[in-house]
C-alpha cells in the first residue's frame, strides 16, 4: 500500500467544443467514481473557488498511480502535484 496526495488543477480550454467537453466531463467522472469503488481514490475534496481538487490515493506502487492519472480523461488540461505519504510518528491510529 501507498498512499499519495494528488492536488488536480484543471484548466479546459475556453474554445474546446462544447460537446467535447461534456463527454470528457463524463468520462473522466465515470472513471473516477469506478476507482472511488475500488477503493484506489480513497478522498476527493474540491478547493473551494476554484476547477482544483486534493485527492488521496490508495495504490500498491507509483507506477499504478502514474497510470491511473494518464488515463483520467481530463489528464491533457490538468496540472499535477504528487506527494507521497507516510504514517507520522504522533499518530495514534
Amino acid at each position: 500500500m501507498a498512499l499519495f496526495q494528488v492536488r488536480m488543477d484543471v484548466a479546459i480550454p475556453r474554445d474546446l467544443d462544447p460537446d467535447v467537453r461534456e463527454q470528457t466531463v463524463a468520462k473522466e467522472k465515470a472513471y473516477s467514481q469506478e476507482l472511488q469503488r475500488s477503493g484506489k481514490w480513497r478522498h476527493i475534496w474540491r478547493i473551494v473557488g476554484q476547477y482544483s481538487n486534493i485527492s488521496i490515493f490508495d495504490v500498491d506502487s507509483a507506477d499504478e498511480l502514474h497510470e491511473i492519472l494518464w488515463n483520467l480523461p481530463l489528464f491533457p488540461y490538468m496540472t499535477l502535484e504528487v506527494t507521497p505519504l507516510t504514517r507520522h510518528g504522533s499518530d495514534i491510529h
